[in-house]
């Protein structure tokens, strides 16, 4: 059981004062945008809910996460969000003074801060399937002085939480790869849903709000969370590539994986593909829009990992974590210097036979080369939900739609009509 730690004067004093900063940055970065959730930051003592002996420079970053949790392989299994990720979701939810929100995937941090947007007339409840992470919100919400104000629930929230009314808002702590019919039944109608949905393999902290028997985006912001655990889990399928040396290169699929993987057998002792885009960015400027693109059109679309070891492991900072699979060959984003030193120049590697190696790479910079042209400048994509029994004869004929088992998400990038 966690216990509440002694006050420490000077501690307080310093973390008040880096509390301070960290609103200022999120005001400055534009995460955070209104009066409410800025003050609420300010009132919430971010390390009082953090494992005792993290720095307070790091409990204070506004991109750090801090971790609360790990399974018995090192993956992360609980955490504190970084700060901007939660102003960002807490103003995507539009609550205010009198909402109530069920938050899904618990911590203690993230609730309080939506205890002090809703106020005194608000509703907070909290709910988490591991009895540890539960135990461990309660006792260090109440030692907070919150632990009246957040109903902190055990549950696997697949389901929903029992003898709950409808919410204004669900705000989803942890990522998703599909939405159950228990969240819609728990949303009021007027209600906003924000939600980590995993995309194949790409997430989007997504706000959603009702419009007929689905539900439309009212906006999309690049995430990155903990996997749902329980009946909403989600596994993807991996492939490990052996390198001949005892190492492996990985590739993960969300969905849309190749048969059979035994063609793939061999592919890294092959000599590498290289194919350049003539497409290129500037240092320092975002292209997250390029995967989630990747993962709308590209088939055979995975993710790319590396042991240590391996030549890619070897390559970092040359690559990118995004590949597609044709056939016995597999290819990868990759990047290199552009002319003139002002940026650099999207390509793609590839490993296989040289015809195969050579349609992958193509592949790749194909979409790469279609991004630029027809997305790249203009407005953000939209996204919907469309539950099981939706009428498919809505659907928007240009948009992309990717199967789910409680329904389809669909995403529409503007001027693909």
């Amino acid at each position: 059981m966690t216990t509440p730690r002694p006050l420490n004067t000077e501690v307080e004093s310093r973390a008040a004062e880096l509390r301070e900063a960290l609103v200022q940055r999120l005001r400055q970065q534009g995460f955070v945008r209104s009066d409410r959730v800025a003050d609420a930051f300010t009132a919430v003592k971010r390390h009082w809910f953090a494992p005792e002996g993290t720095p307070l420079e790091q409990v204070y970053a506004a991109d750090e996460t801090v971790v609360i949790k790990q399974d018995g392989d090192g993956v992360i299994i609980s955490s504190i969000s970084a700060p901007f990720i939660q102003a960002q979701m807490i103003e995507q939810a539009e609550i205010g003074p009198g909402s109530s929100v069920l938050e899904i995937g618990s911590g203690g941090y993230n609730a309080a801060l939506l205890t002090e947007v809703v106020g005194a007339q608000g509703r907070v409840v909290s709910v988490d399937i591991d009895p540890e992470v539960t135990d461990r919100a309660s006792v260090l919400l109440d030692a907070a002085g919150y632990g009246s104000r957040v109903t902190v629930v055990l549950a696997d929230a697949e389901h929903g939480v029992p003898a709950c009314e409808p919410f204004d808002a669900l705000v989803v702590t942890v990522g998703a790869w599909d939405i159950p019919p228990a969240w819609l039944k728990q949303l009021a109608a007027d209600g906003r849903l924000v939600v980590p949905l995993r995309m194949n393999g790409i997430t989007r902290s997504i706000g959603f709000r009702r419009e007929g028997d689905h539900l439309v985006s009212t906006s999309a912001e690049v995430c990155g969370f903990v996997a749902m655990q329980g009946d909403g889990e989600h596994s993807d399928r991996i492939f490990r590539l052996p390198d001949g040396r005892g190492h492996h290169i990985g590739l993960r699929f969300d969905s849309g994986a190749p048969q059979d993987p035994g063609l793939l057998d061999g592919v890294l002792a092959t000599e590498r593909t290289t194919v350049w885009s003539g497409v290129t960015t500037e240092h320092g400027v975002s292209f997250a829009d390029l995967h989630l693109w990747f993962a709308s059109f590209l088939p055979g679309f995975c993710q790319v990992t590396a042991d240590d070891g391996t030549d890619l492991a070897g390559e970092r900072g040359t690559w990118f974590p995004y590949g597609v699979v044709r056939k016995n060959a597999f290819a990868y984003l990759v990047v290199r210097p552009a002319l003139e030193g002002r940026g650099a120049e999207f390509g793609a590697c590839a490993y296989g036979l040289p015809a195969a190696a050579q349609e992958a790479a193509a592949a790749m910079v194909e979409q790469i080369q279609e991004w630029d042209c027809r997305a790249r400048s203009g407005p953000a994509p939209t996204f919907a939900f469309w539950p099981n029994g939706s009428d498919p004869a809505r659907i928007p004929k240009d948009a992309v739609v990717l199967p789910k088992a409680h329904g389809l998400v669909t995403i529409s990038w503007p001027g693909m009509s």
